[in-house]
Order: C-alpha cells, then structure tokens, then sequence
C-alpha cells in the first residue's frame, strides 16, 4: 500500500494558519506567516535551480533563516544534507562531496571555511543566505504530498572507522518520531517547546517537525544561556524542552533557590546518561525530568520515560515508544533474558533504512529490520532500559559524539607522533573530555601545545584532546586494535578514577 503525506507546512498552515508557529529573538511568525515567507525562499531556490530530488548541503546556524530554508526546500522536495557548523572545512568537504551535493547553502559568518570550500570542492555551487534573500524569484513547483519513504534529510554520524556516515532520514521517520514522542508526553494546543539545541543534530531538527505536526509554538534559540532559557520559559509559556546533561547542570545552578512555574512539564534528557547526583537534585527543584535514549539513525528518541516513572526509575531511559521495539542481544544476536547485559537492538518506523552509499555497513548495522546499535545495556524486570556504554568506544562530550579512531587519525599524521590512543575521561561540565596517549618517534619532544593547535586545524574544537599523555607503546591485540580497557587502567593508575 502506498503511504502518502501531506507535505507538513502546508497541512499545518491550512489547518491552523493563525497559531504561532515560532518566536526568535522577539519576531513571532504564525503558520500562515511561516508558510508564506517559506514559498518565497522556495521561489528564490527554483530561480538557483533547486529542484526536487537533489542533495543541498545546509551549513547555517539557529536562526529563523535557518528554519525557514529548510522548509523551503521541503516545500521543493529536495533532501537537506544538514552540516554540524561546528566542523573543519576538511570534514565538510569530505561530507558534501560523499554526499554528492549539488549546492551549498550557508551564510557569510562562515566566510573563512567557505573560502576553503571553494578551494577544495570547485565544481560545488555555494551561496550565502545574504545572496538568497537579495535574489529574485521564479514560481516553484510545489511538492503538496510526499511518500513515507522519500527522503527528507541526511545527518552525517561518527563511524568507528573514523568516516562518518550519511544517516537516510525519510518523512517517514520523522512523522513516527513526532507521533511515538506525543503517545509518550501527550500534546495540547498549548504546549510550546523551547529549542536551545543545534538545528543540525537530530535533536533541533526533529522539534522542528514536532511543531509542524503538533501545531505548536517553537521558541529558538541561537545558543544556550541558562538565564535566557529560564526568562523564556517563564515569559513564552514554554512547557517542554530538550536538553543534555551539560545543559540541565547549568541550569539547576542558575535556579539557585528559583522554581520553574508549573505549566512547564518536561525537560526531556538525551545526549547520554545523567548522574543520579543531578537527577536527584532535579527532583528536589520540581524540574520534571524525562530520560530518553536515541540517536541520529531513530530520527530521535526511540526509548523514554513516562511521567508517571519519571522519579520512580531514574537512572532509567525508559520503555521503547508505542510504535518501536527493543531488543537486548548477545553476540550471536540470540535475545537476552531480563537483567542480563548485552547489545540494545531496536526497530520501529522511526528507523532508517541505512546509510548514504553505504551498502554494506547498512546490511551489517540492520538485518531484518532490526539496528544493531553498538550500545551496551539491560532490561529490568519490568522492562526499563539501563545504558551503560554508549558504542563501546564513543565518547560524548556536551551530547557531541566523539569516535576516537577519528581523532586517533588526525594525531598520527602529526609529522613525530608514532602511534595514539585516545579514551574519554569524566568531566564535570562536559560529561566526557577526550583523553590522548602518544607515542612519539625517537624520542622526540613536542609540546601539548603544537600538538593541539594541529589538531585545531583538522578537527574540530570538541573533539581535540584537552588532556595528553606520553607512553613508550599503545596496547594492541593480535588484530592490531587498541585495547581501550588497558588504557583506561593506565589512566586510573596514574590519576585516579
């Protein structure tokens, strides 16, 4: 059977075209505002020669230009390659020409990595939103519905190879994303999400679609600010918002003895898991907290808390959303029994259906339906999901994915380094920090220094190691990996755990 969508600013801007849609920085727009200034950045497109089917890389930040581009190029039915701005121009181009992209969309603030870009990918056509907006219009043709199975984004996710991968995000995925989190959170006219969280990682872009499909109010930010954030939620109304680890500490600080008003009902928690220390003390400050667990490739959370085991299980990410399914597996892919720890395996229409031009990771990584995560946990007897390793080697820095292998890369192409290990360690602020261990030729001296402002220049900030470590030989098995587990040891040896 053949699903079909309404394309979902149109359906959204028909039924309710009076309900704000989004407030940023003081400017308010409804549907019907949204969905008009969205038709002339369409038009502006189709006059660049946008047109349906092909791959735009997006490289903006948070703001409404940002939200109303995107749109348009849903409006065009074109796929948005959404870029992590935060990236080397070295990473983006290696993103966009896998991703084989026609056009690049950005804006004048990154003059510096688009001057690089137009060095190293010439053939790439680029364009700044100050040019998009200047520029004339050409009536576009309109995508009104699309195909559950169309492709709607691609977000590029860490591999543990050190490439990153191209994550096919359909319509489809998004829609069941949208509709497993409201059977969980329930939804009202009144609701309003706060977006503090980046546009191009899974968790901005899918309160995006949320707003879309619930009719309710987006405030964005273009950052996060503790003290901005609890201002909004006061004055806006704001009754749910997501958020990491790093962002709730700092603001369970900031409320010092303040209190969030009671209409705000969910401070929903991704980016890897909380300590009980802090979830603790949000209870003790009334924030209601939601724990959850997804990733890039279940377009969101797949798994969550209820509210009515919000406090009762925490250290808890929840039960599998009504439309997913969740599995914990041994290695011969055999299903656990509860308690017992092994891979989360998980399923559901959320799901993607692979990787961009990665045919073979695709049937390794989804068989039958089923995402073999990586992720290490256990199910309770009643059925709770408890993460312990998120990918046994990721590290996740202020809900920033770091594959080590990656920064592993970079710091052995440094002219004196032989060999390196790179491991995270526990930071109070960040959750994680990356942690290297070097080997250098010869003996030779280097300074951290040196060493950071190379790898400065290839990757960036947040995956660059704030800490070295200099060793006479990285432990590897007889596959030649290094085995991680004898690293940390060394590390707790000589610093503590």
């Amino acid at each position: 059977m053949q699903e079909f969508i309404p394309n979902f600013l149109i359906k959204r801007a028909y039924l309710t075209p009076d309900r704000t849609a989004i407030v940023y920085k003081g400017t308010s727009l409804t549907f019907a505002e949204l969905y008009q200034r969205s038709y002339q950045y369409a038009g502006k497109l189709t006059k660049i020669k946008v047109e349906k089917d092909q791959f735009i890389g997006v490289l903006m930040k948070n703001d409404l230009d940002s939200v109303v581009i995107l749109l348009a190029l849903q409006l065009l039915g074109a796929t948005a390659v959404i870029l992590n701005n935060r990236l080397t121009s070295t990473e983006l181009s290696w993103q966009l020409e896998d991703s084989k992209s026609v056009m690049l969309i950005t804006e004048n603030a990154f003059s510096e990595k688009i001057m690089d870009l137009q060095k190293e990918l010439s053939e790439l056509r680029i364009i700044s939103k100050e040019k998009l907006i200047l520029g004339s219009f050409q009536k576009p043709i309109i995508t009104e519905e699309v195909h559950s199975d169309e492709l709607c984004t691609v977000m590029y996710t860490s591999g543990t190879t050190g490439y990153p991968k191209g994550v096919l995000q359909t319509y489809g995925n998004h829609w069941w994303s949208a509709i497993g989190s409201s059977l969980n959170l329930g939804i009202s006219e009144d609701d309003c999400w706060l977006c503090a969280v980046p546009l191009f990682h899974i968790s901005g872009f899918s309160i995006l679609m949320r707003g879309l499909i619930y009719g309710i109010k987006i405030v964005l930010h273009d950052s996060f600010h503790e003290r901005k954030t609890i201002e909004d939620i006061k004055n806006e109304k704001v009754t749910m918002m997501s958020v990491v680890t790093t962002m709730l500490n700092r603001i369970v600080k900031e409320l010092k003895s303040e209190k969030l008003p009671k209409t705000f009902r969910c401070m929903l928690l991704g980016g890897g898991p909380a300590s009980l220390h802090l979830l603790q003390a949000c209870v003790a400050k009334d924030i209601p907290v939601f724990q959850s667990y997804g990733m890039t490739e279940t377009a969101s959370q797949i798994v969550s808390l209820s509210s009515e085991d919000s406090t009762r299980k925490l250290g808890s990410a929840g039960k599998p959303l009504f439309p997913s399914q969740l599995k914990i597996v041994n290695e011969k892919g055999e299903e656990m029994a509860r308690d017992k720890v092994g891979e989360i395996v998980v399923k559901g229409p959320n799901v993607t259906s692979g990787y961009l031009n990665r045919e073979e990771e695709t049937k390794r990584k989804i068989i039958n339906g089923w995402l073999y995560t990586g992720d290490i946990g256990y199910l309770d007897r009643e059925g709770f999901l408890y993460v312990l390793d998120r990918r046994a080697d990721l590290i996740i820095s202020g809900g920033e994915n770091i594959y080590p292998a990656e920064v592993e890369g970079v710091l052995v192409s440094y002219p004196t380094i032989k060999d390196a290990g790179v491991i995270g360690i526990k930071d109070d602020h960040w959750g994680e920090i990356p942690f290297a261990f070097l080997v250098v030729k010869n003996g030779t001296l280097i300074s951290e220094e040196d060493i950071t402002q190379y790898c400065l220049q290839k990757l960036a900030k947040y995956k660059v190691p704030k800490k070295y470590l200099f060793i006479e030989e990285i432990p590897r098995n007889a596959s030649k990996k290094i085995i991680r587990r004898q690293l940390r040891d060394l590390y707790c040896s000589i610093y503590g755990d």
